[in-house]
This record gives C-alpha cells, sequence and structure tokens, in this order.
C-alpha cells in the first residue's frame, strides 16, 4: 500500500484543521468549502500525502 510520509505531529495538526474545517459545514457560517477539510483529515489519518509523494518530502523519520 502507501508509505507512510507524514510525520506524528504534522498528522495531529492535519487532524484537527481537517476537524475544525469540517465544522464549518455543520456549524457557524454552515459554507460548502468546510467540505476541504476532508483532505487534512484523510491525510493525517493516513499518515501518507500524495504532494509529498511527488515532491520526495518526508515529514516522518523512517
Amino acid at each position: 500500500m502507501f508509505c507512510r510520509n507524514v510525520g506524528k505531529t504534522e498528522r495531529i495538526i492535519r487532524v484537527i484543521v481537517g476537524l475544525v474545517l469540517l465544522a464549518l459545514v455543520f456549524v457557524g457560517p454552515q459554507t460548502p468549502w468546510g467540505w476541504i477539510g476532508l483532505i487534512p483529515l484523510i491525510t493525517g489519518l493516513l499518515g501518507w500525502c500524495g504532494i509529498y509523494t511527488l515532491l520526495g518530502k518526508r515529514s516522518c523519520k523512517s
């Protein structure tokens, strides 16, 4: 499957940012732009980022 390329701290930040953005869909201004929060949420949960793969970047130790 995919090789992890996102570090632990960055994963936590991505999940938090994703949840905050998704909250905009259901509470607050209820804007559909909040669905963009799925991207950082999913990449944070999986620990893999496609853009990092394309750029050859890694933020994890292994």
